[in-house]
């Protein structure tokens, strides 16, 4: 069977889950696209996509029961696919064999597995922490408390904890990770704080996304995608930005 064939029938029908980034529910409370193209191309290609609602500043132990409770109530089969904290959650929801078994593959775009140290800086300073808060309560995105567990500390001790079910997992169905990594110059006007977090970030941990190093998108066992652009750009419209062509290239690689 053709890739595209072969693509076509396991999307077809299929339910779809989104699992938003940290503060995803916030920028489309803002009107902002955030994940529609991987909505619409998954809609276009026969699957039925829905967005997990969820107070994307929760805990992720909390926002992954919620993932769970989902994958029970649904049928059977569902793809997952979360981003940056979204792919953290489902990781932690699917690590559970009985959910597993709800799963016909996993994608995470640009996942902090292996933490932030963004998520560092941030919950080492008392006034960004109170900042992180406040938007998330202004925004309703829940408490602001997962915040922290993306932290690098709280990531890897839960992934040394977790070794032995995540290669489980990924033993077991299709996982994909994406990470991206792109060259930033500081532009006025065209989002110099971003570029100044990626070249913060170079210096301590190599190529990154601005947000995510790749070292830490990318699970030991999965099928991993490196590919350019900034922390939105794999799925988010923009200039330059192409989601829809990240996300096919990882449902392609998912089904290899």
């Amino acid at each position: 069977m053709e890739p595209g064939a072969a693509l076509a029938d396991f999307l077809r029908g299929r339910r779809a889950l989104l699992c938003y980034g940290l503060m995803g529910d916030a920028v489309v409370r803002l009107g902002l696209d955030y994940m529609d193209a991987h909505a619409d191309w998954l809609a276009a290609h026969g699957a039925r996509p829905e967005v997990l609602r969820v107070p994307t500043a929760d805990p992720v132990a909390a926002n992954a029961e919620r993932l769970r409770a989902a994958l029970h109530e649904g049928p059977p089969g569902a793809l997952v696919i979360g981003h940056s904290k979204g792919g953290v959650e489902a990781l932690a929801a699917l690590v559970e064999p009985a959910t597993a078994l709800r799963c016909a593959a996993f994608l995470a775009f640009q996942s902090p597995f292996y933490g932030s140290e963004v998520a560092d800086l941030v919950a080492e300073s008392r006034p960004l922490a109170g900042i992180a808060l406040a938007t998330a309560r202004l925004f309703r995105s829940g408490s602001g408390r997962g915040i922290a567990d993306l932290t690098t500390a709280a990531r890897q001790a839960w992934m040394a904890a977790h070794a032995a079910d995540i290669r489980r997992l990924v033993e077991s169905l299709p996982v994909v990770t994406v990470a991206s990594h792109f060259r930033p110059r500081l532009r006025l006007g065209r989002g110099p704080h971003l570029a100044a977090l990626a070249l913060w970030l170079q210096e301590r941990v190599g190529p990154n996304d601005g947000q995510v190093a790749v070292s830490s998108a990318l699970l030991p066992g999965a099928r991993h995608l490196i590919l350019q652009g900034s922390h939105i750009a794999l799925v988010a419209r923009g200039p330059g930005h192409d989601p829809e062509g990240a996300l096919r290239r990882a449902m392609l690689a998912a089904l290899a």
